[in-house]
């Protein structure tokens, strides 16, 4: 038996090719997510340690570097950027011309 299967090319943000509301908000989620976990393993911590140095639970800290995006909000993720030693600056900017419709980014500066 011989069968056909469609292959369908996705976009670069994986949330709007499974159809999730607001994709770009949830990929900009995302990404700070993965950018506090990457600090976390960058700086030798332990969950534990994470714990007490963001001022979350532990189990939190599990989610958290788990992926678990509907337990954090950006606001949240922006506190625990602030108390990894992180600046957050959000810059709100005319969409250019050459975009469709306005957009929600997460830009890294200065990794590390």
């Amino acid at each position: 038996m011989n069968t056909k299967e469609k292959i369908h090319k996705g976009n670069d943000n994986i949330f709007a090719d499974i159809g999730v509301a607001h994709p770009e908000r949830v990929m900009a989620r995302a990404q700070v997510m993965a950018r506090i976990t990457e600090i976390i393993h960058e700086r030798h911590l332990t969950q534990k340690a994470a714990a007490e140095l963001l001022g979350i639970p532990q189990s939190k800290v599990s989610c958290l570097m788990n992926g678990k995006l509907s337990m954090f909000s950006l606001d949240l993720l922006f506190e625990l950027l602030n108390a990894l030693d992180k600046d957050v600056e959000i810059v709100i900017r005319p969409k250019f011309k050459s975009e469709r419709v306005a957009t929600t980014h997460v830009l890294m500066v200065g990794a590390g």
